[in-house]
């Protein structure tokens, strides 16, 4: 199984840090945040990576380069400039995921949870990864019941911006700027979006008081 790190956003939220340098190279911890999770991949066992990219794309590029330093293999999906969203970015990256269920995370979160445990295809069209709602995010995104993801039925919580989905998908989208979410409410109707409630370390890195915060947090792991 191939995973796709998402890392076209331009980052409105964490200007000026943004405006000369992509979100996913902030660094946080001693390296950028989507080294942590090229870490973790790895370890995880996921050697094929997509990573798209829009603003500023070159520089992550030139960072990454092909993965080799890193232990992995790395293809880039270049988006135009104001990128595709997420779910136009991977559908445009769909045939470098080799046509087979494929893991996606979200550029800008930072996580500890287990890749490994996400290595098999899902029964339906996606796997979504939920977490505790964050004081930012309280009203979350989906309820989750019994394994299956909806769009109401109990207590909310949030999307973590890590998921496996297959291409189908998106293969019946055209091409082109859209958006995730009204794909997964479709597959939430047909009963084909699974679920699990993660419980351990997230945090959406979407502000630089955020950063910071992580900063002090992993600093004090490092410590303890």
């Amino acid at each position: 199984m191939k995973a796709m790190i998402l890392a076209a956003g331009r980052g409105e939220r964490m200007r000026p840090l943004t405006d000369s340098t992509p979100k996913p190279l902030l660094r946080v911890a001693g390296r950028p945040l989507i080294e942590h999770h090229i870490a973790a991949l790895r370890e995880a066992g996921f050697r094929d990576l997509v990573i798209n990219h829009a603003w500023l794309g070159e520089q992550i590029v030139a960072q990454l380069g092909d993965g080799s330093r890193l232990g992995v293999r790395i293809a880039y999906s270049a988006e135009p400039e104001g990128a595709l969203e997420t779910g136009g970015g991977i559908r445009q990256a769909l045939p470098l995921l080799d046509g087979d269920a494929f893991l996606v995370v979200n550029g800008d979160i930072w996580t500890d949870f287990p890749y490994a445990r996400l290595k098999q295809a899902p029964r339906g069209l996606a796997h979504l990864v939920l977490v505790d709602n964050p004081p930012h995010h309280p009203g979350g995104d989906f309820s989750l019941a019994h394994g299956r993801v909806s769009d109401g039925g109990g207590q909310a919580l949030t999307f973590s911006g890590i998921g496996v989905y297959r291409p189908e998908l998106f293969a019946s989208h055209a091409p082109g700027r859209f958006a995730l979410a009204p794909l997964l409410r479709a597959a939430m109707r047909d009963g084909q979006l699974s679920g699990e409630h993660y419980r351990g370390g997230w945090t959406d890195v979407g502000t630089p008081q955020r950063l910071e915060a992580l900063e002090r947090q992993l600093g004090a792991r490092a410590h303890g």
